[in-house]
Protein backbone atom coordinates (compact mmCIF):
# COMPACT_ATOMS: atom_id res chain seq x y z
CA UNK A 1 0.00 0.00 0.00
CA UNK A 2 1.55 3.34 -1.15
CA UNK A 3 1.98 6.36 1.57
CA UNK A 4 -1.00 8.14 -0.18
CA UNK A 5 -3.47 5.51 0.03
CA UNK A 6 -2.22 5.07 3.79
CA UNK A 7 -3.04 8.72 4.65
CA UNK A 8 -6.34 8.49 2.91
CA UNK A 9 -7.18 5.70 5.00
CA UNK A 10 -6.88 8.18 7.75
CA UNK A 11 -8.08 11.45 6.72
CA UNK A 12 -10.36 11.28 9.14
CA UNK A 13 -8.98 10.26 11.47
CA UNK A 14 -10.69 10.18 15.34
CA UNK A 15 -9.35 8.83 18.69
CA UNK A 16 -10.41 7.70 21.48
CA UNK A 17 -8.27 5.49 23.14
CA UNK A 18 -4.42 5.09 22.79
CA UNK A 19 -2.92 1.94 23.27
CA UNK A 20 0.77 2.62 24.69
CA UNK A 21 3.62 0.00 25.12
CA UNK A 22 6.54 1.55 27.34
CA UNK A 23 4.50 4.09 29.05
CA UNK A 24 6.82 3.35 32.36
CA UNK A 25 9.78 4.57 31.03
CA UNK A 26 11.66 7.83 30.43
CA UNK A 27 9.68 9.49 27.26
CA UNK A 28 6.15 6.86 28.28
CA UNK A 29 5.92 8.81 31.34
CA UNK A 30 5.69 11.80 28.92
CA UNK A 31 3.51 10.84 26.55
CA UNK A 32 0.93 9.62 28.98
CA UNK A 33 0.64 13.48 29.98
CA UNK A 34 -0.09 14.51 26.16
CA UNK A 35 -2.65 11.57 25.89
CA UNK A 36 -4.43 13.01 29.05
CA UNK A 37 -4.03 16.35 28.24
CA UNK A 38 -6.19 15.61 24.98
CA UNK A 39 -8.50 13.71 26.48
CA UNK A 40 -7.60 10.21 25.37
CA UNK A 41 -8.06 6.94 26.97
CA UNK A 42 -5.23 5.03 27.66
CA UNK A 43 -4.73 1.36 27.45
CA UNK A 44 -1.18 0.60 28.85
CA UNK A 45 0.74 -2.82 28.92
CA UNK A 46 2.46 -3.54 32.22
CA UNK A 47 5.09 -5.81 33.09
CA UNK A 48 7.42 -4.35 36.04
CA UNK A 49 6.32 -0.65 37.04
CA UNK A 50 2.79 0.38 37.05
CA UNK A 51 1.59 3.63 35.84
CA UNK A 52 -1.10 5.93 36.77
CA UNK A 53 -3.19 8.90 35.36
CA UNK A 54 -6.67 9.87 34.39
CA UNK A 55 -8.03 7.54 31.86
CA UNK A 56 -5.42 4.80 31.83
CA UNK A 57 -6.46 1.63 32.30
CA UNK A 58 -3.40 -1.02 33.09
CA UNK A 59 -2.37 -4.78 31.57
CA UNK A 60 -0.59 -6.72 33.17
CA UNK A 61 1.40 -8.88 30.75
CA UNK A 62 4.87 -8.69 28.80
CA UNK A 63 5.26 -7.52 25.26
CA UNK A 64 7.11 -10.38 24.60
CA UNK A 65 3.43 -12.19 24.84
CA UNK A 66 1.43 -11.84 21.69
CA UNK A 67 -1.87 -12.68 23.94
CA UNK A 68 -0.72 -10.03 26.06
CA UNK A 69 -0.19 -7.51 23.35
CA UNK A 70 -3.07 -7.98 21.41
CA UNK A 71 -5.43 -7.55 24.33
CA UNK A 72 -3.86 -3.70 24.52
CA UNK A 73 -4.37 -3.38 21.11
CA UNK A 74 -7.98 -4.20 20.68
CA UNK A 75 -10.01 -1.66 20.57
CA UNK A 76 -7.79 1.06 20.78
CA UNK A 77 -7.72 3.48 17.66
CA UNK A 78 -3.76 4.51 17.71
CA UNK A 79 -1.29 2.46 19.22
CA UNK A 80 2.53 3.94 20.12
CA UNK A 81 5.72 1.58 20.91
CA UNK A 82 8.17 3.07 23.00
CA UNK A 83 9.13 -0.73 25.09
CA UNK A 84 13.04 -1.40 24.57
CA UNK A 85 16.13 -2.42 26.45
CA UNK A 86 19.51 -1.05 26.23
CA UNK A 87 22.69 -2.93 25.78
CA UNK A 88 21.17 -6.41 27.68
CA UNK A 89 21.90 -9.42 25.56
CA UNK A 90 19.71 -11.53 27.68
CA UNK A 91 16.34 -8.93 26.77
CA UNK A 92 17.12 -6.63 23.85
CA UNK A 93 15.67 -9.07 21.08
CA UNK A 94 12.81 -10.23 22.89
CA UNK A 95 11.75 -7.11 24.17
CA UNK A 96 12.79 -4.43 21.67
CA UNK A 97 12.59 -7.07 18.02
CA UNK A 98 10.11 -9.52 19.06
CA UNK A 99 8.05 -6.97 21.16
CA UNK A 100 7.76 -4.51 18.41
CA UNK A 101 6.77 -7.54 16.14
CA UNK A 102 3.80 -8.70 18.54
CA UNK A 103 2.47 -5.16 18.21
CA UNK A 104 3.09 -4.47 14.85
CA UNK A 105 1.42 -7.93 14.21
CA UNK A 106 -1.71 -7.24 16.61
CA UNK A 107 -2.30 -3.81 14.44
CA UNK A 108 -2.77 -5.79 11.24
CA UNK A 109 -5.14 -7.61 12.89
CA UNK A 110 -6.90 -4.67 14.49
CA UNK A 111 -8.51 -1.53 12.41
CA UNK A 112 -6.47 0.99 14.00
CA UNK A 113 -5.98 4.10 12.97
CA UNK A 114 -2.12 5.43 13.44
CA UNK A 115 0.73 3.25 14.29
CA UNK A 116 3.64 5.24 15.95
CA UNK A 117 7.22 4.08 16.67
CA UNK A 118 9.43 5.78 18.93
CA UNK A 119 12.54 5.39 16.62
CA UNK A 120 16.31 7.03 17.61
CA UNK A 121 19.14 8.40 15.67
CA UNK A 122 21.39 5.32 17.06
CA UNK A 123 19.96 3.96 13.49
CA UNK A 124 21.82 6.44 11.65
CA UNK A 125 25.29 5.95 13.59
CA UNK A 126 25.51 9.28 14.46
CA UNK A 127 29.12 10.31 15.61
CA UNK A 128 30.39 6.72 15.42
CA UNK A 129 30.73 7.63 11.66
CA UNK A 130 32.06 10.51 9.50
CA UNK A 131 28.70 12.33 8.32
CA UNK A 132 29.68 14.94 5.90
CA UNK A 133 26.26 16.15 5.41
CA UNK A 134 23.04 16.57 7.65
CA UNK A 135 21.72 13.50 8.10
CA UNK A 136 17.90 13.37 7.23
CA UNK A 137 15.47 11.02 6.81
CA UNK A 138 17.13 9.33 3.63
CA UNK A 139 20.21 8.80 5.17
CA UNK A 140 20.85 5.33 5.15
CA UNK A 141 20.47 3.33 8.49
CA UNK A 142 23.63 1.91 10.09
CA UNK A 143 23.95 1.08 13.28
CA UNK A 144 27.11 1.48 15.37
CA UNK A 145 28.41 -1.00 17.27
CA UNK A 146 25.36 -2.61 20.53
CA UNK A 147 22.61 -4.02 20.67
CA UNK A 148 20.47 -1.33 20.80
CA UNK A 149 21.08 0.80 17.85
CA UNK A 150 20.87 -2.43 16.10
CA UNK A 151 17.35 -2.82 16.96
CA UNK A 152 16.53 0.49 16.26
CA UNK A 153 16.96 -0.44 12.75
CA UNK A 154 15.14 -3.66 12.80
CA UNK A 155 12.12 -1.92 14.47
CA UNK A 156 12.39 0.91 11.99
CA UNK A 157 12.61 -1.70 9.10
CA UNK A 158 9.62 -4.36 10.11
CA UNK A 159 7.33 -1.01 10.46
CA UNK A 160 7.82 0.03 7.13
CA UNK A 161 7.17 -3.45 6.03
CA UNK A 162 3.78 -4.06 7.81
CA UNK A 163 3.17 -0.58 6.11
CA UNK A 164 4.02 -2.22 2.64
CA UNK A 165 2.98 -5.35 3.12
CA UNK A 166 -0.79 -4.95 5.16
CA UNK A 167 -1.29 -1.12 5.16
CA UNK A 168 -0.85 -0.36 8.83
CA UNK A 169 -0.78 3.02 8.84
CA UNK A 170 2.44 4.05 10.53
CA UNK A 171 4.39 7.01 11.24
CA UNK A 172 8.12 6.91 12.83
CA UNK A 173 9.22 9.70 15.48
CA UNK A 174 12.59 9.27 15.34
CA UNK A 175 14.21 12.03 17.88
CA UNK A 176 17.93 12.66 19.10
CA UNK A 177 19.26 11.64 22.48
CA UNK A 178 16.92 13.05 24.70
CA UNK A 179 17.62 15.51 28.06
CA UNK A 180 15.31 16.08 30.69
CA UNK A 181 16.19 17.70 34.32
CA UNK A 182 19.57 17.49 34.87
CA UNK A 183 21.01 15.10 32.07
CA UNK A 184 22.78 17.97 30.40
CA UNK A 185 25.24 18.64 33.46
CA UNK A 186 25.60 14.68 33.97
CA UNK A 187 26.91 14.87 30.46
CA UNK A 188 29.27 17.54 30.46
CA UNK A 189 31.02 16.05 34.29
CA UNK A 190 34.52 14.46 33.96
CA UNK A 191 33.95 12.58 37.38
CA UNK A 192 30.31 11.19 36.09
CA UNK A 193 32.16 9.68 32.75
CA UNK A 194 35.35 8.66 33.96
CA UNK A 195 35.95 5.80 35.52
CA UNK A 196 39.55 5.06 37.13
CA UNK A 197 38.97 1.51 37.23
CA UNK A 198 38.08 1.56 33.46
CA UNK A 199 40.32 3.40 31.73
CA UNK A 200 38.21 5.88 28.90
CA UNK A 201 34.67 4.84 29.95
CA UNK A 202 32.53 7.45 28.69
CA UNK A 203 34.99 10.17 26.56
CA UNK A 204 37.50 7.77 24.95
CA UNK A 205 41.15 7.30 25.59
CA UNK A 206 41.95 9.67 28.31
CA UNK A 207 45.64 9.63 30.26
CA UNK A 208 46.92 9.58 33.46
CA UNK A 209 46.41 12.91 34.35
CA UNK A 210 42.82 13.03 33.65
CA UNK A 211 42.85 10.23 35.94
CA UNK A 212 44.23 12.00 38.55
CA UNK A 213 41.57 14.65 38.47
CA UNK A 214 38.72 12.14 39.21
CA UNK A 215 40.64 10.29 41.98
CA UNK A 216 40.63 13.81 43.95
CA UNK A 217 37.42 14.06 43.02
CA UNK A 218 37.67 17.68 41.05
CA UNK A 219 35.13 18.57 38.53
CA UNK A 220 35.38 19.50 35.47
CA UNK A 221 33.51 20.49 32.77
CA UNK A 222 34.70 18.76 29.51
CA UNK A 223 35.61 19.84 25.73
CA UNK A 224 35.00 16.31 23.46
CA UNK A 225 37.37 17.24 20.37
CA UNK A 226 38.38 15.16 17.86
CA UNK A 227 42.04 13.76 16.59
CA UNK A 228 43.00 17.32 15.29
CA UNK A 229 41.32 19.20 18.07
CA UNK A 230 38.88 20.48 16.69
CA UNK A 231 35.63 20.38 19.14
CA UNK A 232 33.02 18.55 17.84
CA UNK A 233 29.42 19.55 17.09
CA UNK A 234 26.46 17.21 18.05
CA UNK A 235 22.51 17.28 18.12
CA UNK A 236 20.32 16.62 21.26
CA UNK A 237 16.79 17.12 22.02
CA UNK A 238 14.74 18.25 25.05
CA UNK A 239 12.09 15.93 26.24
CA UNK A 240 9.35 19.04 25.85
CA UNK A 241 10.18 19.46 22.01
CA UNK A 242 9.83 15.65 21.75
CA UNK A 243 6.68 15.67 22.95
CA UNK A 244 5.72 18.60 20.79
CA UNK A 245 6.42 16.55 17.86
CA UNK A 246 4.21 13.61 19.23
CA UNK A 247 1.52 16.02 19.61
CA UNK A 248 1.62 17.04 16.10
CA UNK A 249 2.18 13.43 14.69
CA UNK A 250 -0.50 11.61 16.56
CA UNK A 251 -3.95 11.83 14.40
CA UNK A 252 -2.22 13.92 11.79
CA UNK A 253 -2.73 12.18 8.74
CA UNK A 254 -0.02 14.14 7.14
CA UNK A 255 2.23 11.79 9.30
CA UNK A 256 1.29 8.24 8.08
CA UNK A 257 3.65 6.30 6.08
CA UNK A 258 7.02 8.67 7.36
CA UNK A 259 9.31 8.83 9.54
CA UNK A 260 10.47 12.19 11.21
CA UNK A 261 13.71 13.28 12.82
CA UNK A 262 13.26 15.25 15.40
CA UNK A 263 16.21 17.23 17.46
CA UNK A 264 16.98 20.54 18.98
CA UNK A 265 16.79 23.53 16.91
CA UNK A 266 20.46 23.34 15.69
CA UNK A 267 24.19 21.48 17.19
CA UNK A 268 25.92 22.60 19.57
CA UNK A 269 29.69 23.44 19.57
CA UNK A 270 31.51 21.18 22.62
CA UNK A 271 33.85 24.06 23.09
CA UNK A 272 31.48 26.56 22.98
CA UNK A 273 29.05 24.69 25.59
CA UNK A 274 31.62 23.68 27.77
CA UNK A 275 32.65 27.41 28.26
CA UNK A 276 28.81 28.27 28.95
CA UNK A 277 28.30 26.03 31.43
CA UNK A 278 31.64 27.06 32.98
CA UNK A 279 31.14 30.50 33.54
CA UNK A 280 27.73 30.02 34.75
CA UNK A 281 28.81 27.27 37.29
CA UNK A 282 32.38 28.57 38.38
CA UNK A 283 33.68 25.10 36.91
CA UNK A 284 36.94 24.54 34.60
CA UNK A 285 36.94 22.70 31.59
CA UNK A 286 39.13 20.41 30.37
CA UNK A 287 40.16 18.97 26.50
CA UNK A 288 39.76 15.74 26.01
CA UNK A 289 40.74 13.46 22.97
CA UNK A 290 37.49 11.80 21.28
CA UNK A 291 40.04 10.15 18.18
CA UNK A 292 37.10 7.83 17.42
CA UNK A 293 34.33 9.67 17.04
CA UNK A 294 32.47 12.69 14.32
CA UNK A 295 30.87 15.82 14.27
CA UNK A 296 27.06 15.26 13.07
CA UNK A 297 23.95 17.81 12.69
CA UNK A 298 20.20 16.14 12.34
CA UNK A 299 18.45 17.62 9.42
CA UNK A 300 14.71 18.58 10.58
CA UNK A 301 13.25 20.11 8.19
CA UNK A 302 10.55 17.78 7.55
CA UNK A 303 9.31 18.12 10.77
CA UNK A 304 9.16 21.78 10.51
CA UNK A 305 7.15 21.57 6.95
CA UNK A 306 5.51 18.22 7.91
CA UNK A 307 4.41 18.79 11.32
CA UNK A 308 4.65 22.97 12.13
CA UNK A 309 7.57 21.31 14.55
CA UNK A 310 8.76 24.15 16.03
CA UNK A 311 11.75 23.05 18.37
CA UNK A 312 12.01 25.84 21.68
CA UNK A 313 15.16 24.33 23.65
CA UNK A 314 18.37 25.15 22.11
CA UNK A 315 21.56 23.98 23.89
CA UNK A 316 21.61 27.15 25.88
CA UNK A 317 18.36 26.61 27.04
CA UNK A 318 18.73 23.18 28.07
CA UNK A 319 21.58 24.37 30.16
CA UNK A 320 20.01 26.77 31.87
CA UNK A 321 16.79 24.51 32.54
CA UNK A 322 19.42 21.62 33.93
CA UNK A 323 21.02 24.33 36.03
CA UNK A 324 17.32 25.35 38.08
CA UNK A 325 16.74 21.68 37.96
CA UNK A 326 19.87 20.60 40.17
CA UNK A 327 19.11 23.85 41.96
CA UNK A 328 16.44 22.75 43.02
CA UNK A 329 16.68 19.54 44.40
Amino acid sequence: MQVGQLRERANAMELATVAVFGASGKIGRHVLRVLARRGLRVRALVHNRPVEGEGVTCVRGSVTDPDAVAEVVKGAEAVVQLATTKEDPATFFDVSIRGTFHVLDACRRQPIRQFILFGGDAAMGIWFYPQPIPIDENHPRVAYPGYYAFSKVVEEVMTEQYGAQYGVPYSILRSSWVFEGEDLLNHFSLLRNVNPAEKGHGFGEVGEDVLALVRAGRERIPILVDAQGVPFRRHIVHVDDVMQAFDRILGNASALGQAFNIAGPAPFDYRVAAGYLSAKMGIPTIELRCPNYHSFEINITRARSVLGYAPENDFFRMADRAIEARASL
